[in-house]
């Protein structure tokens, strides 16, 4: 018999069918009663790894969850502030047209001025804020305590090279940080302990012979992400100044990165981030790079004397075809879905879209930028475009997916706005906005607090 929040079945029988009935509803109120105390007890004394231990994230015990589930965001602005967002979504339960709602519940300033980056250990309830430090003559890096109710306490702060902006975790059991350095020329390990304490391990700076082909950014290196290989034993950092994907043989005990020959890509390209594909017969790699506006697809060799090659499989625009596109236009993130069947690619400055304004009193329309997702064949490495989506506004910066692989998260550095899409995870196609939120100053990264790792 299904019985409906709010109500009581009737039984259809007395006697001693009636009394043990009785008597296990009364058992029972006794016990939801003890546990919701137990569970109060709980969240007051702060101890906020215990739940993690025994239900997957996203999930609430019965008689801690509400009537929808709840999922937490933390998104980093260059206003100075880490926020921490609440998504709801409406389940079987709510009334019908119930709406998904993304509210801010939490603010920190503690990473600095100019947050640029955020990389979650879930394990260990720690999350890593780079800060580019825009001012100079340096940047940080911070580590939080990530509280259950969504709050960050902050643990430790390192200052580092100027202009870190991604961080690739590696080493045994993950206690080191591989950090780019943007406008620092640089690449930098940061050790760290499970409480969350920091200490640098290495500094490598770099200089060029000369400018590039695009002298107003080829001025000099500039490191753009830490890419860790599907194997932990290397770490890749496009660097958009010079051209090359710089390749290092990371030591999982020591932390320290040692560098072997690099991948030389198309002069001028600019390469700015990249993502591995593993399949039964092959590793693939795909680069993405700003200035060219390009996607260029390897296949990944390991070789016997521990240096990695690359075989090239395909080197096509961001949009798969040849377009006109604004002078500014420049790429930005790509990452491989958690299933591995799908590649996303978003690109910025194209206002390539006009959608319906998220304000409903607000009847002017948005410019847009497009997210888009390319199908994988996982025996050539190959891609082949479904769709081009609006990612919800301006300079999509920065994106990520959940593990269920069923919603991305959209860092506006343009707009101020981060907006949630629904995914088709067996098609790939976007569907629609599931919610948003307007937050202060250029968005940088957007992350999903989830227990699940993606190469």
């Amino acid at each position: 018999m299904m019985i409906k929040s709010g109500q009581i079945a009737k039984p259809r029988g007395v006697g001693l069918i009636g009394t043990v009935g009785v008597t296990f509803l009364l058992a029972s109120l006794i016990l939801i009663r003890q546990l919701t105390q137990f569970s109060q007890s709980i969240d007051e004394s702060k101890h906020s790894t215990m739940w993690k231990g025994i239900f997957p994230a996203g999930l609430l015990p019965l008689g801690l969850a509400g009537s929808a589930s709840a999922t937490l965001l933390y998104v980093s602005s260059y206003a100075g502030t880490v926020s921490t967002l609440s998504l709801t979504l409406p389940d079987d339960d709510s009334a019908v047209g119930a709406a998904a709602t993304l509210e801010t519940i939490s603010h920190s300033t503690g990473c600095g001025p100019n947050p640029s980056w955020l990389s979650l250990d879930y394990s260990k309830n720690l999350l890593f804020c780079l800060d580019e430090g825009f001012a100079g003559p340096h940047g940080t890096v911070t580590s939080f305590y990530t509280n259950d109710d969504g709050t960050l306490t902050t643990l430790d702060k390192l200052e580092v090279i100027q202009g870190p902006v991604s961080i690739a975790e590696f080493g045994v059991g993950g206690h080191g940080l591989a950090i780019a350095h943007y406008s620092g020329s640089s690449i930098s390990v940061v050790g760290f302990t499970a409480g969350g304490s920091l200490m640098l391990v290495q500094n490598e700076t770099y200089a060029l012979e000369a400018p590039g082909p695009n002298p107003e950014r080829q001025e000099a290196p500039h490191p753009h992400e830490a890419i860790l290989d599907p194997t932990a034993s290397y770490v890749l950092v496009p660097d958009l100044g010079a051209d090359i994907v710089r390749i290092y043989q990371a030591d999982a005990s020591t932390l320290m990165l040692a560098s072997i020959a690099p991948l030389t890509v198309r002069p001028g390209t600019g390469p700015r981030h990249g993502a591995f594909l593993v399949t039964a017969e092959k590793t693939f790699f795909y680069l993405i790079s700003e200035l060219g506006n390009t996607i260029t697809g390897y296949e990944t060799i390991y070789n016997d004397n521990d240096t990695l090659s690359f075989t090239e499989l395909f080197f096509i625009p961001t949009h798969g075809e040849e377009r006109v596109l604004p002078n500014k236009t420049g790429a930005a993130e790509i990452l491989v879905s958690p299933d591995g069947k799908f590649l996303i690619a978003s690109s910025r400055w194209e206002d390539s879209f006009n959608i319906t304004n998220f304000d409903p009193n607000n009847t002017t329309e948005i410019p847009s930028d497009p997210l888009i997702t390319y199908s994988i064949d996982h025996v050539t490495g190959n891609l082949t475009k479904v769709q081009e989506f609006a990612a919800g506004g301006r300079v999509p910066r920065h994106f990520s997916i959940n593990a269920d692989g069923d919603l991305v998260a959209v860092a506006l550095q343009g707009d101020g706005r981060v907006v949630l899409i629904d995914r088709d995870v067996k098609t790939g196609l976007f569907k629609d906005y599931v919610a948003y939120a307007d937050i202060e100053g250029e968005l940088t990264a957007a992350i999903f607090y989830e227990d699940y790792h993606t190469i």
